[in-house]
Parts: structure tokens; C-alpha cells; sequence
């Protein structure tokens, strides 16, 4: 397993829908593998394969509970609303409040291509829609008002620069 470099905004991949997985193989169990002790190293509690620059639709999270490897991941249940203080790898420094669900069921395949589904509620609702987020292209930055989002683009550009 080897660190893989997370991609910082304002970097096009973050802006990309992910694209399917068709097939599994060892080259996509090295990634999720990769993905993870990135994600421990970084304390993160989930990192999505844009992020590390890949264009496929899996993420990792795990929110001290167990690693959760997910493949094509879609929501097919929400329930309740409620907001909190996020952050993300890939915005360091940044901070926004997000309203999320509550409650997800998500239906995704695991590094074997056997299809599960996971209820979740808490943080780990917050971190799997936080990472499919990212699948479709969305970072923390849109949830914030337009003063905020200036700002913050303005203080990540400028650290990439620095970079």
C-alpha cells in the first residue's frame, strides 16, 4: 500500500462526475487499499477516489467504526434534515455548515462485487454523503454563501500557489 497525493481545490477532477466502475479487479482493490491509509494518514473520516485524482465512482470511510469500501455508492433512502460544521482533505482550512439527512441507506458493490447496502445515521450519514458528494463533482465550498465561498477560493488558490 503506498500514499496516494490528495488533490486540492480549485483542481478540475474535483469538479468531475465520477465515472462508473464496470468491473472490478485488483487494480480497483490497490486503490481502495491506497485510498485508506491515505485517508488514516490525513485523519480523515472518508476520502473519494477524485481526490486522490482518480475518475472512478468509489470512496472509503470509516468513522472509527470499521473501513467501509464502497463502489458505484447511490443513495436510495434519506430521511430527517440536520446541519454541522464539516470540513474535507481536499479544502484544508476551510469549514462549512452543511445540511445534510439524517438517516441513508446507500446501495453500493464492495471491493469483492458482492452489492450491499448500508443504513447509516450520525457521522457516518454525514461522512457517506459528504464522499458521494465529491462523486458528483461537489466540494464544501457550494454550501457556503457567496461572500464565504469567495474567500475561501481566494484562500486555497493562494495556497496552491504558495505550494
Amino acid at each position: 500500500m503506498s500514499e496516494l497525493e490528495i488533490r486540492n481545490f480549485p483542481e478540475a477532477i474535483l469538479r468531475k462526475k465520477a465515472a462508473r466502475v464496470g468491473k472490478i479487479t485488483q487494480s480497483e482493490r490497490s486503490v481502495l487499499a491506497d485510498m485508506a491509509k491515505t485517508m488514516y494518514l490525513n485523519q480523515g473520516v472518508g476520502l473519494a477516489a477524485v481526490q486522490v485524482g482518480i475518475d472512478k465512482q468509489m470512496a472509503v470511510v470509516d468513522i472509527g467504526e470499521g473501513l467501509i469500501k464502497m463502489i458505484n455508492p447511490v443513495i436510495v433512502e434519506r430521511e430527517g434534515v440536520e446541519t454541522h460544521e464539516e470540513g474535507c482533505l481536499s479544502c484544508p482550512n476551510v469549514t462549512a455548515k452543511v445540511k445534510r439527512s439524517k438517516k441513508v441507506t446507500v446501495s453500493f458493490m464492495n471491493d469483492n462485487g458482492d452489492f450491499m447496502e448500508l443504513k447509516a445515521s450520525g457521522l457516518l450519514a454525514r461522512a457517506v454523503q459528504h464522499e458521494l458528494d465529491h462523486l458528483a463533482g461537489k466540494v464544501i465550498i457550494d454550501y457556503l454563501g457567496p461572500i464565504k465561498k469567495l474567500l475561501a477560493k481566494k484562500k486555497l488558490s493562494t495556497r496552491n500557489k504558495a505550494k
